[in-house]
């Protein structure tokens, strides 16, 4: 039997999952239908864990399924299914063929590789491709680069008031809430030696049976790839993220933006919401999730600094890094401003490394698929950018490992914040620390039980973020002196001699070359 005609063949991606999205805008369930496809190349083109997988399989299921519910044709290609062709673009191709629809509709995707592949599917296929802009944003590509046109440098301050100013978010008139932009001074406190004490817990989805069966389908057909699935609990549903977002707000949010720097062992979740996959899913829409916030400031539920400091991440940060990926793709990519060339450890694949702080990081990461931001920045990603590893390498693995992992906010954050491969067009500095960092805000937690001493640069004991923080320093010293920002802490390499500095450079290299260190656990198919 033929298939029914399609007028507009509708393309949900796996991170679209908004039935509201502009690609619907002027479509009917009678004359279209909804097309979307579970493809191997999805989970390989990076080495995907089996947690990423499974979020993005059971929401794009569940998603279809409600589409079904409320009277859509949905053409769906599971991944087990035989006559799966692996790949978007061919599965793209099969389906125009089969169905001939009149155009292909799609709200723009937030990877750019997805983009030129689907684009040149339908050429191919000569049928034409309507790409929608997504509402999901508070700004869009085009006002992003109108604004960025207007200014010196890109810096998330000017942009972030901006959108403040723009969108009325925590304002009193025309001047901020409470007299301020932000609130840094009584964010980011280290937790003393106690440690953080009793957090509520954040909500546990319990897994349906349509997630039970994804989580079989990844645990067989990606039983190589890292990760575990024993602990799944994300939402996977716009109903799970309305109410993870509710006790966010409600449970962890007052104590927010206190803590939202800190770190300690074993203690995945701390105050953060663990909201950005739901958001990156489109589960929730940032408006809502701002909204909420400001209201409970409003309401007196919770103080200022709390609800600054995360509006700021999502108005703030989340939309300028959108920004810098659109307007500098796809040279974005390839940028090495600091021309690193070494290879990942390969302990980020198995969480064997030396120290227990990075340990407690990519454990947890490979078992949750979550870190919260500061371990992600001043931790793993730290210890890679003063190693000297090459910014693709690092960029593929935060892609492949976190849930909320999407390339338009994953690589900005990397290249540019974590990594200083843009040279400084999105951060004006490199984020550098030594162990000392890690041992403040952690209150010596992790350093108690670790082999080596955050404050010594050279020795057996001497701390490898420390030894390769100064050895940084030394490597870049032209840059960091040139840097306002950085110039104080390059000013400090003065009091090493001579035999110090080639003590520091000759423990670094052979730090580098130490066994642990080899890049050999991710398999090259995942390059």
């Amino acid at each position: 039997m033929a298939e029914p005609a399609v007028r507009h063949l509708v393309v949900v991606l796996g991170d679209q999952l908004d039935p509201s999205a502009a690609a619907f805008d002027g479509c009917d369930p009678a004359h279209d239908a909804i097309w979307m496809a579970e493809v191997d190349d999805e989970s390989t083109h990076v080495w995907s864990t089996k947690t990423r997988t499974a979020l993005f399989l059971s929401a794009m299921r569940h998603f279809a399924q409600d589409a079904r519910a409320v009277g859509w044709r949905v053409h769906y290609r599971a991944l087990d299914e035989a006559e799966n062709r692996g790949a978007l673009g061919a599965e793209l191709a099969a389906a125009i063929t089969r169905l001939r629809p009149q155009t292909v509709r799609m709200t723009a995707p937030g990877d750019w590789r997805v983009l030129q592949m689907l684009r040149d599917t339908a050429t191919a296929a000569d049928v034409p491709l309507v790409i929608e802009p997504d509402r999901h944003f508070y700004c869009d590509v085009r006002a992003f680069a109108a604004w960025a046109r207007d200014q010196p440098e890109l810096r998330l301050e000017s942009f972030y008031r901006h959108l403040r100013r723009r969108h009325h978010v925590l304002m009193d008139g025309d001047a901020p809430a409470g007299g301020r932009w932000n609130f840094d001074t009584e964010n980011r406190a280290p937790f003393d030696a106690q440690g953080p004490g009793a957090i509520p817990p954040p909500p546990q989805v319990e897994p349906d049976a349509i997630t039970r069966e994804v989580l079989d389908l990844v645990r067989t057909r990606f039983a190589d790839h890292p990760g575990g699935l024993d602990h799944f609990a994300w939402p996977v549903t716009r109903a799970q993220a309305l109410h993870a977002l509710a006790r966010f707000v409600d449970e962890r949010l007052p104590a927010f933006g206190h803590w939202q720097d800190a770190l300690w062992p074993e203690a995945p979740w701390l105050w953060h919401s663990q909201l950005a996959s739901a958001l990156n899913l489109k589960l929730l829409a940032p408006r809502e999730v701002v909204d909420a916030v400001e209201a409970a400031w409003r309401a007196g539920r919770v103080p200022l600094a709390a609800a600054e400091g995360y509006i700021r991440q999502i108005l703030g940060w989340r939309e300028y890094v959108r920004g810098v990926y659109w307007t500098q793709m796809p040279r974005y990519a390839q940028a090495n401003a600091l021309q690193a060339t070494g290879d990942l450890p390969g302990f980020y694949w198995t969480g064997d490394a030396p120290m227990p702080c990075l340990a407690d990081a990519l454990r947890q990461t490979l078992d949750l698929g979550y870190a919260h931001h500061i371990q992600r920045l001043m931790v793993i990603g730290l210890y890679a950018q003063l190693l000297g590893v090459a910014p693709a390498q690092v960029h593929r693995w935060f892609l492949a490992v976190y849930v909320d992992a999407v390339e338009w906010v994953e690589m900005p954050n990397v290249l540019g914040m974590s990594q200083f491969a843009d040279g400084g067009l999105m951060s004006s500095k490199p984020y550098i620390a030594s162990g000392r960092y890690i041992e403040r805000m952690s209150a010596g937690s992790y350093c108690r039980r670790c082999p080596f001493d955050p404050g010594q640069r050279t020795g057996p004991q001497a701390c490898p973020y420390t030894r390769l923080y100064w050895d940084f320093m030394l490597r870049h010293e032209a840059l960091l002196a040139a840097n306002p920002r950085t110039r104080l802490q390059v000013r400090a390499l003065e009091r090493l001699d001579a035999h110090e500095r080639a003590t520091i450079r000759r423990e670094s290299d052979q730090w580098r070359a130490d066994p642990s260190q080899r890049g050999d656990v991710m398999p090259a198919t995942a390059d």
